[in-house]
């Protein structure tokens, strides 16, 4: 059964959909150079929607965890309070910080769960942080196509609609992960 967050999760990832749905509309030929910021947008809106993934998971399940626990109230609070302090400063969902702060609250890698169908863990590990970079780069460098300097697009379309793939895909197996180890 899948967590309130992978379902909070599905309704976020929305917006990267309907940005792409809106480059589609957009797109004629030749395709004009200022819609190329919606997959750029899109890429940016599909991690953030990630990240918020990561943060809720960890908190929903710290809260099941508090529940179920014995543990004085008091300490209780201060994991929670501690996860608080934690979630402040988690930006950019990169292998490394996921493992890291699902490792110090749950005791648990989470990313041992990160393989699907054409997908192992070691590539999903890597296709994650480069997705981190790729989004860090067009959130604080913009990437925006200059006129007259042909360069590649940072996001084609169809790179676009397999990152979105991939995050949803990490999702769930993710979620899938947690309810198994929880």
């Amino acid at each position: 059964m899948p967590s309130q967050t992978f379902d909070n999760f599905s309704h976020a990832i929305q917006d990267s959909i309907d940005l792409m749905q809106n480059f589609d509309t957009l797109n004629k030929q030749p395709p004009p150079p200022e819609i190329e910021v919606l997959k750029r947008a899109s890429l940016v809106m599909a991690l953030a929607a990630l990240e918020t993934y990561f943060e809720d998971r960890i908190a929903e399940a710290v809260h099941t965890a508090c529940e179920k626990s014995r543990d004085e109230d008091r300490l209780k609070i201060f994991y929670k309070q501690s996860l608080e302090v934690d979630l402040k400063t988690f930006h950019s969902p990169n292998v490394e910080r996921v493992r890291s702060i699902f490792k110090k609250y749950l005791s648990l890698d989470v990313t041992e769960g990160w393989s699907w169908n054409h997908c192992n863990q070691e590539q999903a590990k890597s296709e994650l942080n480069r997705l981190v970079k790729k989004r860090g780069d067009i959130a604080h460098r913009s990437l925006r196509p200059v006129v007259g300097q042909p360069v590649a697009h940072p996001v084609t379309k169809d790179d676009m609609r397999k990152h979105i793939h991939f995050i949803k895909e990490l999702v769930k197996a993710t979620d899938v992960y947690l309810e198994s180890q929880l």
